[in-house]
């Protein structure tokens, strides 16, 4: 029959098992965390080195835009001038041509008053 110093043996022998079972899994868990750990710093390097080419390459293309809409706006200024002088010519052409044709219309109703 078992005594109580045996079942004390055993109990101590098995809490001491399960006590280094579970020293060894928190090991292997701290382990796999280090790991995961390095593997997540790694991965927010190269995500960093990323953004940081993303960077590059987006303020170089708004330096291009920003070059071509300062190339357009003077474009848009060339026009504008030319409309404007093309509007002036227009305008005394226009004032010309209808004093003229009022100088006609004055001629022909004073030679039919004749």
């Amino acid at each position: 029959m078992p005594t109580i110093e045996m079942e004390s043996r055993s109990t101590d022998k098995r809490i001491d098992d399960l006590n280094a079972r579970m020293s060894e899994g928190f090991q292997r868990a701290h382990r796999e965390i280090d790991s995961l750990d390095k593997r997540m710093a790694e991965g927010f390097k190269r995500v960093h080195r990323e953004i940081d080419g993303l960077d590059r390459r987006m303020t170089e293309g708004f330096q291009r835009v920003d070059g071509d809409i300062r190339e357009l706006r003077g474009d848009i200024t060339s026009i504008d001038s030319r409309f404007d002088a093309m509007h002036r010519t227009m305008m005394r052409g226009f004032f010309a041509i209808g004093g003229i044709t009022v100088t006609l219309f004055l001629a022909l109703a004073g030679l039919q008053g004749l």
